[in-house]
This record gives C-alpha cells, structure tokens and sequence, in this order.
C-alpha cells in the first residue's frame, strides 16, 4: 500500500493526534499533522503535560528548539486526558540513558503513554526496535492496558532516522494488522519528509528493512574508518583520502550509533550478523581514540606541549534529538580529550570567537556546517590550529 495524497479523506473533524516526547522528531511529526488542520497535542514526557499545538504555533517556532528558548505562553490539558481522547500516539520521547539502562527507560516512557489509550486507538512506535523488539513492546502494551491489539487497538512501528545521505525510496510502515486506519496513517505522516514515500508492511519486515538500511549505510563507514586508521604518520595526511572523505565527519558517522546498538542487543549467539553489527559498533566508537591519537602527532609536529594547549570542540549538536547518540560520543570524546590536554570545551562553530591567549588553540570541527562557520568567524585572524573530525583527521595551521 502505497502513500498519495489522502486530504479528502482526512477531515478536521477527527479524532486528536498526540504526540509523546518533546523531541525534535517528535516536534516535526507533531507540526506536520498540525498544520493538516488536525488537533494535536504534544507531550513534554519529563514535564508530565501536554500542550496543546496550533498551526499559528508551528509557523512561529519551526523548531522544538526555538520554541523551548522563547517559552511562549501554550494552551495545556491534562496528559491522560489528551491520550485518552486520542485516535494516534506517536511515540517520540527524548532516550538519554545507555547501555542496559535504554530498554528500561524506554519502557517506563511507553508504560505512561499508553496507560490512559482508549479502544480505536492506534499507538505509532518511532524508535528502532531491532530484530523482534516490537513483540515485546506489544506484549507489554496488552499487558498494561488489556486491549488486544489488532482488535481492539492498533500498533505500527515507523522508525525515523536521520540517515538522509542514504538513497532509500520507501519508508516501510509495519503494521500488527491490516486495518482501515492504515490508510489514514499515511495521510497524517504524508507531509514528512522520510515518509513522502511510504507502504504499509508486516512489521517483522519493516524490522528488516530497517536494520538492512542501517547495515547498508554503516558497515561502509566504518570500513572507511578503520582503513583510514592505516595511514603511515610519513604520509600523514595521505591527499588522495583527504581528497575523497574529507566532507565524511563524526557528525554524521555518529548518526546511527543509537539505531546499531539496539540491533546488536537484538541479536542473540555469535553469528555472522553479530560480528559484523558488533564491528561496526567498535569501528565507529573507535574513532574518538584515532582522532586523540592524530591530535597527538599534530602537536607533536608543530612541538607543541599539551599543558600549553587548549581544545575547542566545535559541534552544533541538537540537545532534543531523540537519541542520545551524538551526545554520548562527545561526551566521550570530551572527556578523553580532557585526560591528555585539560583545557576543553565546545562551541558550535556558528559562535567560534576565539580571543588571544597565552596557550595554543587547537580547534576540531565535528561536522562540514561547523566547519564552514569557523572559516567565515573572525577566528581565522589568530594563531590556531583546525582539525578535521574525519577519518583522516586532517589538521591545518591558520595563521
């Protein structure tokens, strides 16, 4: 089944639509079907209330982020109300813990956003599951609530990724069941960029699909990565690498951490799939060391001491993305930097004002936008060093 154009079929008269997380993800669903003409009401999941989100309201804050900074006045409704009264829930909470801690959490979120639902209505899981994830999710959802679903509720699993490098035609929709609200989702979700193109499946294949698209995309970047790691320090930075992958940044090879991980604790035994998933795990979170260990040989080179050196990372990271990934890997590289320099910090490259100091400057730009901002700063008028976040972590003296 294949997504079009439904307006004629989608009234304003409908049900309402909420949407459970203040993410950025969330938020876009949220404004998209909002600015369709239906009611829809978004949930701060940490703040325990809903707001109530009008069109007026998307078009004057097009961003979650702007619309947390300016902190207008919004119309609120009680939470079990707004779910109780809803025909969708869009499951899109912001997932900051790690490790054995995510399926807890995300558990705990799911718990509150469907103990209020009501018979009719249809609970849409946005975050990757895995192979199988979303047999669990659908045990615990009927255990909660005592609907039977694909009777007297309805589950899909659309999950939405950032992979927009990725030339992937269809976003497959799985569905507990063929239904007549199958058509309806694809109406309220057809103004979604990742869903212009969507068809609803079985959700075990949408599982497939997405972890095949995952695998697809990252087994070649971490490739990339650790062949990189190869290069000898007399050819360090090798021109031709330089020449092909030096647009490719952590930024965007950090993309799908979040999406890998919930794949390999999917996976049961040692096989094939494991070791390969588990590699490309190792090959990405790896890189922080690799990068650590060029900044090494740059100060090295230029003989400078690290005790007379400071680090700026410039990385413009999205502190509402729903996954955490990206946060956690700078986190990480953050404090391994702070083992051997001291001195860190991090600036998004659109505010890199760097005045004059008694110690060296070393500046490690994290994604192709930031690094375009820090040529056009005043910062390129002192002496500094620029690094590329890339797999040949190419390095530059402005002075």
């Amino acid at each position: 089944m294949r997504g079009g154009d439904f307006s004629l079929s989608l009234g304003t008269s409908s049900k309402p639509v909420v949407v459970y997380g203040l993410s950025t993800e969330g938020y876009r669903i949220a404004s998209a079907i909002a600015a369709r003409g239906h009611k829809v009401s978004l949930i701060d999941e940490s703040a325990r209330m809903a707001i109530m989100l009008k069109p007026e309201i998307t078009k004057t804050y097009p961003t979650v982020s702007s619309l947390l900074e300016d902190e207008p006045l919004l119309e609120l409704e009680p939470v079990d109300v707004a779910i109780k009264m809803a025909s969708y829930v869009f499951f899109s909470p912001k997932v900051r813990k790690t490790g054995q801690d995510v399926r807890a959490d995300i558990s705990s979120k799911l718990r509150d956003a469907v103990r209020s639902i009501s018979p009719g209505t249809s609970i849409v899981f946005t975050l990757p599951t895995g192979i199988g994830g979303n047999t669990e999710n659908i045990a615990l959802i009927e255990h909660l609530t005592g609907f039977v679903i694909g009777s007297d509720i309805y589950y899909y699993y659309m999950p939405i990724t950032s992979l927009s490098e990725i030339n992937q035609p269809d976003l497959l929709v799985g569905s507990s069941s063929s239904n007549k609200n199958d058509l309806h989702l694809l109406g309220l979700i057809q103004d979604l960029p990742e869903t212009q193109d969507s068809n609803i499946v079985d959700i075990y294949s949408a599982e497939l699909a997405h972890v095949i698209r995952i695998l697809e995309h990252y087994t070649g970047l971490a490739s990339t990565l650790e062949v990189c790691k190869q290069t000898r320090s007399s050819e360090f930075p090798s021109q031709v690498l330089q020449n092909r992958y030096g647009d490719l940044y952590i930024d965007e090879i950090s993309n799908g951490l979040y999406d890998l991980r919930v794949v390999a604790s999917s996976l049961s035994g040692a096989g094939p799939l494991a070791y390969l998933v588990n590699g490309t795990i190792k090959g990405i979170e790896g890189y922080v060391k690799h990068l650590i260990d060029r900044l090494r040989l740059v100060l090295k080179k230029a003989e400078l001491k690290a005790s007379r050196t400071r680090v700026i990372i410039a990385w413009t990271l999205d502190q509402n993305e729903m996954k955490g990934d990206k946060i956690e890997l700078f986190s990480t590289m953050e404090s391994r930097l702070k083992d051997y320099i001291g001195d860190v910090e991090r600036r998004p490259g659109s505010s890199l004002d760097i005045y004059p100091t008694d110690k060296n400057t070393v500046v490690i730009a994290c994604s192709k936008d930031d690094f375009s901002a820090i040529s056009k700063t005043n910062s390129h008028n002192l002496d500094m060093i620029i690094m590329k976040a890339n797999p040949v972590c190419e390095a530059k003296v402005h002075e």
